[in-house]
């Protein structure tokens, strides 16, 4: 089942990188932007987790939070934090269950691996609605920021 605008984003609980539980339904009446990436320690993910760390005033101006999540384990996503000093919280879907909820998770991913993320950027709305969805095939494109940013303006 495909997400579209409108529909209530799909709620979770999933460990950070510092194995504390992050209840999605806990940011009731705050915007989130949840930007899923496929993996840890890549050229691409590191830019666009570095760049959201860079720009993350802009999210927390527009009293938006902003929630990363891989299928990496909490401990590699940990250390990925701190090399990279990565100021949003990762949250590991290790067992694939959110991803696939958001229905954002390759089947088949590079070099034959299974059951990655996709990257794709949703910006929820106070309500717990998807105002901004979008869904990349190619791992090797970010999302497109300004898109996400007037979404969340939009929201103010």
């Amino acid at each position: 089942m495909t997400l579209k605008l409108g529909d209530k984003a799909p709620t979770f609980i999933l460990k950070d990188s510092d194995l504390q539980d992050v209840d999605l339904t806990s940011y009731q009446g705050k915007k989130v932007l949840l930007l899923f990436f496929p993996f840890a320690f890549t050229g691409v993910c590191t830019t666009e987790l570095c760049q959201t760390t860079e720009d993350l005033s802009i999210y927390t101006d527009m009293d938006a939070v902003v929630l990363g999540v891989s299928v990496d384990s909490p401990f590699t996503l940990a250390k990925f934090k701190e090399e990279n000093k990565i100021g949003i919280p990762l949250l590991s879907d290790f067992n694939k269950t959110v991803s696939r909820s958001y229905d954002v998770l390759y089947e088949e991913f590079v070099y034959g691996l299974k059951g990655v993320s996709k990257r794709s950027a949703f910006v929820i709305d106070e309500k717990g609605v998807i105002k901004y969805a979008e869904v990349l095939e190619n791992a090797g494109n970010l999302p497109n920021f300004e898109a996400i940013q007037d979404a969340l303006n939009k929201l103010i």
